[in-house]
């Protein structure tokens, strides 16, 4: 049997091709098509057959991308659900991760980048740009590593911070420090959690436990 998934985008153009090519690779059938949250919640309410992936677009009208994710994580927990966006925006992807998504994918993103990143999802139950480096593969694996990582009272301040909607020139004035230590807590956190992002930070941070939502 295919695996039955689903699509949420304001955009009809983008979301007829997005389907089409998602039956393509084979192992999907699109169950259901939404133009917003709203949309969604109006086709899932009568839909027989509850997708087992959804992908939402960020920004839709009446009903954007965050709630409908909240919405679905509270009424579907056992739908995953991915982000889709035209922007590699920090606070974009931080508050859809905080609201249940467990990827989050650009719209330009490869055909090829996309299915691997579907199949991590069904295989893993998350999948992250980041986690093409080895190291961040088995941290995100190995979650009671986290003892390996030794936080100091302002990195963990710091590592507080970056998880909100603080730009970093905000938490240096939060807490008092220049932009340029700033820098320095944020590099010292890229190498101790082995990732490459703000996001991937968040998300690993978020997994192991030193922040919560």
């Amino acid at each position: 049997m295919k695996i039955p998934i689903g699509l949420a985008d304001d955009h009809q153009l983008f979301l007829k091709s997005l389907g089409l090519m998602l039956e393509s690779f084979g192992e999907y059938e699109v169950v259901v098509e939404a133009l917003n949250g709203k949309d969604l919640q109006h086709k899932l309410a009568h839909q027989k057959t509850i997708p087992d992936l959804m992908l939402l677009d960020v920004n839709m009208p009446l009903m954007d991308g965050v709630e409908t994710t909240k919405w679905l994580s509270a009424t579907h927990p056992g739908i995953k659900l991915i982000a889709l966006s035209m922007k590699d925006d920090d606070k974009a992807i931080i508050d859809m991760f905080k609201a249940g998504c467990c990827a989050y994918l650009l719209k330009d993103t490869h055909p090829t980048e996309l299915e691997k990143a579907l199949k991590e999802i069904r295989l893993k139950g998350y999948y992250n740009a980041d986690a093409s480096n080895v190291n961040f593969r088995r941290l995100l694996m190995k979650a009671e590593e986290k003892q390996d990582v030794i936080l100091t009272v302002k990195e963990t301040q710091f590592l507080s911070f970056a998880c909100s909607e603080l730009t970093y020139k905000q938490i240096a004035a939060e807490m008092n420090l220049s932009e340029r230590t700033i820098d320095g807590y944020r590099e010292s956190l890229f190498q101790k959690f082995h990732v490459q992002s703000r996001v991937g930070l968040c998300l690993e941070a978020l997994r192991r436990g030193f922040v919560t939502l």
